[in-house]
């Protein structure tokens, strides 16, 4: 079974910048970021292939967020962050995630505990 620990989040203002990090157990899987606000559906942030072959991004992120691996590490780095960025996020694992589903909360199997991102204005 595939452990993820996440760290990185905190309270930054409009406009900052963080950078999360996972640490896996395991190799080569899919890893993903996700977020969830209070009263809201998770939601698909960023997803990388095994060995960096793709990488799967939200709309509402895109040209913000970075999503790289270092083997076991994936790190998601985000700019210019907006209020509606905070949330709690995710990291998670898959070793497989079909083409399609690659930004879906129901792919992957394996998640870590959250880290806290907050953004003020």
């Amino acid at each position: 079974q595939v452990q993820l620990v996440e760290s990185g989040g905190g309270s930054v203002q409009a406009g900052g910048s963080l950078r999360l990090s996972c640490v896996a157990s395991g190799d080569n899987y899919y890893m993903a970021w996700f977020r969830q606000a209070p009263g809201k559906e998770r939601e698909g942030v960023a997803t990388i292939a095994p060995e960096s072959v793709g990488k799967y991004y939200s709309g509402s992120v895109e040209g913000r967020f970075t999503i790289s691996r270092d083997k076991k590490i994936v790190y998601l780095q985000m700019d210019n962050l907006k209020p509606e960025d905070t949330a709690m996020y995710y990291c998670a694992a898959d070793a497989f995630v079909p083409p399609g589903r690659r930004l879906s909360p129901t792919s992957f199997a394996f998640w870590g505990q959250g880290t806290q991102v907050t953004v003020v204005s």
